[in-house]
């Protein structure tokens, strides 16, 4: 069993769109119209066929009130591996990206939190011991 999709909800689709890819690099993947929303979905391009990220409506009731509570608690909707925490923070932050949490090391996983603009705070991690493996 493997991970094939995950989700995060975001308020605006096409400005999700926006960021998810000429920010973070992601790749679109699927662009479907359904209704007035889209089944729209990002991948990584060193993965294209590996697990997409649906950047999916905000629209259902319960949604506002759970990704309110996450910002607020300061938790991160998801979790993206990179290379370098370091060098991605400068990156994005060199883009405009606002931190919530500057890079930090917690034993062998370095870690930061973004503000995607669109609702959510997403962390990026490196982790040492990947890094190992791989």
């Amino acid at each position: 069993m493997r991970i094939h999709l995950s989700s995060v909800f975001v308020d605006d689709q096409e400005k999700a769109l926006r960021f998810y890819t000429d920010v973070l690099g992601f790749v679109k993947k699927h662009d479907v119209p359904i209704g007035t929303d889209r089944w729209l979905t990002v991948v990584s391009p060193e993965d294209p066929d590996g697990t997409e990220l649906l950047l999916e409506p905000s629209g259902h009731p319960a949604v506002k009130p759970y990704k309110s509570a996450l910002v607020e608690d300061g938790i991160p909707a998801t979790s993206f591996a990179v290379d370098d925490v370091h060098a991605e923070f400068e990156r994005l932050r060199g883009l405009g990206v606002y931190f919530t949490q500057e890079p930090v090391r917690m034993g062998p996983v370095t870690t930061a939190v973004l503000d995607d603009t669109c609702g959510n705070l997403i962390q990026i991690v490196h982790s040492e011991s990947a890094a190992a493996s791989t």
